[in-house]
């Protein structure tokens, strides 16, 4: 059965997955993009951005398993933009220019209204407007048999965990301080939500854990 996977979703060693003070120019919160250096290191990074070589081992095989059979992706708003409240216009389409690394339908958790937005590359980017289950339906639909991947950010994740909806969740834990932030695990129960983990590796910048169904 297709599985609702969620893929290297990097935290801070004090369990932050992004810092404080998210703006368009710091998407990531002050301190964030310190998370992210094992993954930018590996070579599926540099695929996605357009260039040649990156790291190979360890967290390249987790970085790149992370792609494998997705069908659908889900997104909380933050993660497409930083535009807040109602859409004042249409000219915001994401983070990554013209041609998106998703490759599959995207949908979008919102509660503000919005056409679909089709980009290069296969990329459609959908807004769902009535919560978190709609948006899984949604995904599923489009995904058939492949599974879907839940991008983030961190309040996105926390919904579906305490729903009980994720399967497999591929978290790294970078070795970073923040402080402050956007918490991915703060005030979950995952053992009572029958969660147990099932997978840890130090990789090469980063230790690489999975979280299944117990």
């Amino acid at each position: 059965m297709p599985k609702l996977r969620v893929e290297s979703f990097t935290v801070s060693v004090d369990g932050f997955g992004a810092g404080p003070g998210q703006t368009r120019e710091q998407p990531l919160g002050r301190g964030g993009e310190a998370l992210h250096g094992w993954l930018i290191a590996t070579r599926t990074f540099a695929r996605m951005v357009g260039k040649d070589g990156g790291d190979t081992g360890i967290d390249e095989s987790f970085a790149a398993r992370g792609f494998d059979n997705i069908g659908a992706w889900i997104l909380g708003r933050n993660m497409f933009g930083p535009v807040r409240g109602p859409w004042p216009d249409e000219s915001w389409k994401g983070w990554w220019g013209d041609t998106p690394p998703y490759h599959v339908p995207v949908f979008v958790l919102t509660h503000h209204a919005r056409a679909p937005i089709v980009m290069n590359g296969g990329t459609t980017f959908h807004f769902v407007t009535d919560g978190i289950e709609a948006a899984l339906q949604r995904a599923r639909d489009a995904a058939g048999d492949k599974d879907i991947r839940v991008g983030g950010g961190a309040s996105t994740i926390r919904q579906y965990l305490a729903a009980q909806l994720i399967d497999e969740m591929h978290f790294a834990i970078s070795p970073v301080l923040l402080g402050q932030g956007e918490s991915l695990l703060g005030g979950l129960d995952l053992p009572a939500l029958g969660y147990r983990v099932v997978e840890t590796i130090a990789g090469e910048k980063a230790t690489q854990v999975v979280v299944g169904r117990a």
